[in-house]
């Protein structure tokens, strides 16, 4: 890897890290694979604990920064929602996962997550809301819904409905792709001869 090439934290639950699937199939693996195609040095590290929830994130984050990322996606709070954990508590981690990679001069995507349509109207509600709040008070950019044309289709899950299989994390690439170019801007080009 060069001394120069951008370096990206996948930080989130299964969903980075790629959960049952190959490591050539999981989202930071895939990601990494689109940004060369489109001219990046790029190294995506895999930041992903399957079961994590924000509280779990927030535990270990210090341990991820250890690797010096320059820009970062957090993709978490899927679990919270699933165990139905307060989304108070969800919204304070995510806080202190931004604040605390503010801090750190790392750039931040924020991925969005919708809770599951069967926890209620007052939860779903106050859940749906963590992310779009928290994007909007930290400054930073929001791709509103990881799972974007993924969630609910059999096609593009693993049997149990809920993890995106190798194609479906196609589609999570391609959906989120655009925004994660907005967030390191346009693939940086050698001085010496124009080359990405």
């Amino acid at each position: 890897m060069a001394a120069d090439s951008i370096r990206l934290l996948a930080f989130g639950d299964s969903l980075t890290a790629g959960y049952n699937l190959a490591a050539g199939d999981a989202f930071p693996a895939k990601l990494e694979g689109a940004l060369r195609a489109k001219g990046y040095s790029v190294q995506v590290i895999n930041g992903g604990v399957s079961g994590d929830t924000s509280a779990g994130g927030r535990a270990r984050l210090d341990w991820a920064l250890s690797d010096r990322p320059d820009f970062a996606i957090v993709e978490l709070g899927a679990n919270d929602a699933l165990r139905g954990i307060d989304p108070k508590v969800t919204a304070a981690n995510l806080d202190a996962i931004l604040s605390r990679l503010r801090q750190r001069g790392v750039k931040v995507l924020l991925a969005g997550m919708l809770a599951p349509r069967n926890m209620g109207t007052d939860y779903v509600r106050e859940f749906d809301a963590i992310y779009p709040r928290l994007a909007k008070a930290h400054g930073v950019p929001l791709y509103p819904f990881f799972l974007e044309g993924v969630a609910m289709r059999r096609e593009l899950t693993l049997p149990d409905g809920m993890h995106p299989n190798a194609q479906g994390i196609d589609v999570v690439v391609r959906g989120i792709l655009p925004a994660v170019e907005d967030l390191i801007g346009p693939p940086r080009r050698s001085a010496a001869t124009g080359a990405p």
